[in-house]
């Protein structure tokens, strides 16, 4: 439990309003996209190329501070996670369709969120955090499938190596 004084420190508010801004930039719209297009991690170079009327380094700095506002993680010459997508395997795998396969996602509300986020349905594959049995469900972008009746997010606390919260159905 938190006091007053410690969740006005924070600046909740202030930092959820930078971060949905800078989920609205032309640059991590570009990321997500790439992700999207092809299974992950994405080239730093590639990025850096699609913004050809820009110098690199500006580009740079913006992928770093995206990095720092923890909407992405830079890992060398790579984005290896843009919220929801990863690059590494995780226990969400989400199902785009045939064409474009399959993505690990980072938590269980990035996993249900893709469907909204592209407009279109995606499957989710997954395991009951209670008994570790698989799972698979739908969702479209009005929310879960009758497949999904009975099905709970678990939210849990924040490890303090951990950026994710919400890691189980």
């Amino acid at each position: 439990m938190r006091t007053a004084a410690e969740l006005i420190a924070l600046d909740v508010e202030g930092r959820g309003a930078a971060r949905r801004a800078a989920r609205e930039t032309e640059l991590l719209r570009r990321v997500l996209r790439a992700f999207v297009d092809q299974a992950g991690p994405v080239r730093v170079d590639e990025i850096v190329s699609a913004f050809p009327a820009q110098p690199s380094e500006s580009v740079l700095e913006a992928l770093a501070k995206l990095d720092e506002e923890d909407l992405l993680r830079l890992d060398a010459e790579r984005v290896d996670l843009a919220y929801p997508f990863s690059a590494s395997p995780t226990a969400f795998v989400i199902d785009l369709d045939e064409v474009s396969g399959q993505r690990f996602v980072c938590c269980a509300i990035d996993a249900l969120g893709i469907a909204p986020m592209l407009g279109r349905r995606v499957r989710i594959w997954s395991w009951c955090h209670h008994c570790a049995a698989p799972m698979e469900l739908s969702v479209d972008p009005s929310g879960p499938g009758p497949d999904a009746d009975g099905v709970m997010v678990w939210v849990g606390k924040r490890a303090e190596d951990e950026r994710r919260a919400c890691d189980s159905l």
